[in-house]
């Protein structure tokens, strides 16, 4: 009887990309020793149709036949010689590295606030002195209340507010008190904690009325009643 052989992983090549598997990186590399060059475009059209199969989320992209050739290309290392419809890729404009993206710099004057405000500050200081400037000015105003009260646990008075306006703005917007601005009639506002009407209150009441009436019905025994439904 012939023995068994075991092929390891750590035995085979690298796979150059893994979603298509051993199985495809094989027909391609097949591709490749192949002398005859029809058969070999044969095989290369042969194998785009089963990496497609294979990865049907690309076909929701355009350029998705492009993507499949390109793959079919990089897991030949470059070395399929075969007519592709697209322009054949090379090993410099695959393994380019993209620029890095430059990380804004610049800073945030209140973080609670973040950084739309202040731009949406800016903006309305620019705008002509109205009903519809007045409204922005009371919804910005509101939200910049809100916001801190989610961030410290504590709301920022009138003043405060107010006077991040006129910073934010660059001295544009120097609110007063006698403007139309409603967000200065926010306040904290606490949550009440749920009141149980049996044992607070009138239930109290009730209770103690009617206390004699429950020990006579389960002989004295209090704890015992149980209400009738």
């Amino acid at each position: 009887m012939a023995e068994l052989s075991l092929e390891y992983n750590t035995e085979r090549g690298k796979l150059l990309i893994s979603e298509y598997g051993r199985s495809i990186q094989n027909m391609v590399q097949v591709a490749v020793n192949e002398p005859d060059r029809e058969k070999r475009q044969k095989i290369a059209n042969e194998i785009i149709r089963l990496m497609g199969h294979l990865n049907p989320q690309l076909r929701d992209q355009n350029d998705y036949k492009q993507k499949l050739w390109d793959h079919l290309f990089v897991m030949s290392d470059f070395k399929l010689d075969v007519d592709s419809p697209y322009p054949i890729p090379s090993p410099e404009t695959i393994r380019t590295k993209p620029s890095p993206l430059a990380y804004p710099q610049s800073k945030i004057k209140y973080r609670f606030y973040g950084k739309t405000i202040g731009a949406l500050i800016k903006e309305v200081a620019e705008m002509e002195d109205g009903a519809v400037k007045t409204a922005y000015i009371n919804a910005i105003g509101s939200f910049m209340k809100m916001s801190s009260k989610a961030w410290n646990e504590e709301m920022l008075n009138d003043e405060e507010v107010m006077a991040h306006f006129v910073e934010l703005s660059d001295g544009k917007l120097n609110l007063s008190e006698s403007e139309d601005v409603q967000f200065r009639h926010m306040q904290q506002r606490r949550i009440a904690k749920p009141v149980d009407s049996f044992t607070t209150g009138s239930g109290n009441a009730y209770r103690n009325n009617n206390k004699g009436k429950f020990k006579n019905r389960n002989n004295g025994n209090f704890k015992n009643y149980k209400r009738r439904g």
